[in-house]
């Protein structure tokens, strides 16, 4: 079994003539496109509109193809400069479509009878849900011009500072017992079974970010500001009205979902406090114990029998995505394990024109790495259910596109707990425990950070020291009494 994926059913490099010529192939994809834009026509726009989508669907096609391969070949190596060369090359053809994609936009929007022209045409058929959308957010289009301007700008804004952030946070040495280490790698001993390495750890990952700091704090305030313009330009209330109508959310179903959360906070704060009480802590658990292990149960995994564990697991729930997690292992979708200049964290790449997935993981053989594990093949097989859609329509929002992974984890979780026995099922109930309760506490903390960004942004520039007393408030409003507040995680702004 491969320890790294293959991205040779890609590309087998950089200098392989089919990536260069798909270079090509995209430059001239752009021009058509473009061209097309320039000549729609009102008396025929059912013809027209379809023309443009086509042409659009083997522009994304390209584009995905050659981002996809670049983008992960950085992950696991963020200083692979041919990577950052060729997505920049990549950035700017297609920020020339952004005139394009705004005059598209517009003619749907001004077609009044757009149902009767969707009803004419099978293309337009599927995709009336795109069609519709664009005509009722063609209040927020700017013009052309600005369009075009604001897209060749991100490339050096935005998404510059969000590739810094990732290239600091894979590359930063991290000062531990003698020896530097990444941050990932020190970041999974919080699942180790010695308290003393559990807090030993996680010292050394605060003092690692004070390396970084000065540099994350730039991109922060840079990347909000963005976003606080955009909002005032384009008319959206605020960034969370943006997000929402951007996610098709209603805020109606995010207040519903946060007035659930709220109500069980209290029982979420009781299980971080007992269990302080039993690893020795009488005011509230530590930050650098929230992953401590409980029980006695000493299993750890090697990828192949992580494989074994998943695949019977599944079997028995649906032998189609057993079937799949088997093709993953086997077909080496998966990179394993930690190094340096590797991402920290894990995720999963649709790879649409290949039909597969390719899935990052940080794999140290605990059971908690099982779970991720799942958790990303999940999201692999929510890829399958969309590797037959037309390639407008692969793209789906963020409430949709962790249901299949935490569900998928769930049912592991669940069916483990069920086949355990007494001392096993004690440490994955601990584990699903630790894994829900940063669902509900970890993300609702930082969704309070990034609103107190959003709410202080406009009245000036956030340095370190500010972020880390907002980081903190949210920790402590999130996790109650549950966890030490002299004990908090005031950096994790800057981990994530």
């Amino acid at each position: 079994m491969n320890k790294e994926w293959s991205l040779e059913e890609l590309y087998k490099g950089y200098e392989d003539s089919a990536f260069q010529e798909d270079i090509k192939k995209l430059e001239q994809a752009v021009a058509t496109f473009n061209r097309l834009a320039g000549n729609l026509d009102a008396a025929q726009p059912a013809k027209s509109i379809r023309e443009m989508l086509l042409a659009s669907e083997e522009l994304t096609a390209l584009a995905e193809r050659l981002f996809v391969f670049c983008s992960l070949k950085q992950s696991v190596n963020t200083s692979d400069n041919d990577a950052v060369a060729y997505m920049g090359k990549m950035e700017d053809m297609l920020s020339n479509t952004a005139k394009a994609d705004t005059v598209l936009e517009q003619f749907v929007a001004a077609q009044e009878n757009l149902e009767e022209l969707i009803a004419s045409d099978d293309i337009l058929k599927e995709y009336e849900y795109k069609l519709k959308r664009i005509k009722r957010e063609a209040c927020y289009l700017l013009s052309e011009e600005v369009e075009e301007a604001v897209s060749k700008l991100n490339a050096s804004s935005g998404t510059a500072w969000s590739d810094m952030h990732s290239y600091l946070t894979s590359t930063v040495k991290v000062d531990y017992e003698g020896k530097e280490m990444t941050l990932p790698a020190i970041r999974n001993l919080a699942y180790s079974k010695d308290a003393a390495v559990r807090k030993a750890a996680y010292e050394a990952e605060l003092a690692s970010y004070e390396k970084i700091k000065d540099a994350i704090t730039f991109s922060l305030n840079s990347i909000k500001k963005q976003v606080l313009t955009m909002v005032e330009l384009r008319g959206y209330e605020s960034p969370l009205d943006m997000t929402l109508q951007q996610s098709g959310m209603q805020k109606e179903t995010l207040d519903a979902m946060f007035t659930a959360m709220k109500e069980y906070f209290p029982k979420f704060h009781q299980y971080l406090k007992r269990k302080g009480e039993l690893l020795g802590h009488k005011n509230g658990l530590p930050w650098y114990e929230l992953f401590a292990p409980m029980g006695s149960v000493s299993r750890t995994f090697t990828t192949e029998e992580a494989k074994d564990y998943l695949v019977n697991l599944l079997r028995g729930f649906a032998p189609d995505l057993a079937e799949m997690v088997e093709r993953a292992f086997d077909e080496a979708w998966i990179d394993f394990y930690p190094h340096e200049g590797k991402v920290g964290g894990a995720f999963c790449c649709n790879v649409q024109g290949l039909k597969q997935s390719r899935i990052l993981t940080n794999f140290d053989g605990s059971l908690s790495d099982v779970v991720t594990l799942a958790h990303e093949l999940g999201h692999a097989y929510h890829n399958v259910q969309i590797h037959n859609h037309r390639p407008g329509n692969t793209d789906y929002s963020m409430p949709v596109a962790e249901t299949a992974s935490t569900f998928n984890e769930t049912v592991v979780m669940d069916a483990a707990i069920a086949a355990a026995d007494k001392e096993e099922r004690i440490a994955l109930i601990e584990s699903q425990l630790q894994d829900i309760t940063q669902i509900m506490c970890d993300i609702y903390s930082r969704y309070l950070f990034e609103s107190a960004v959003f709410d202080n942004r406009n009245e000036g520039f956030m340095f370190a020291d500010q972020l880390k007393e907002m980081m903190l408030s949210a920790q402590k409003e999130a996790y109650g009494d549950g966890l030490d507040a002299e004990c908090l995680h005031p950096y994790m702004w800057v981990c994530k």
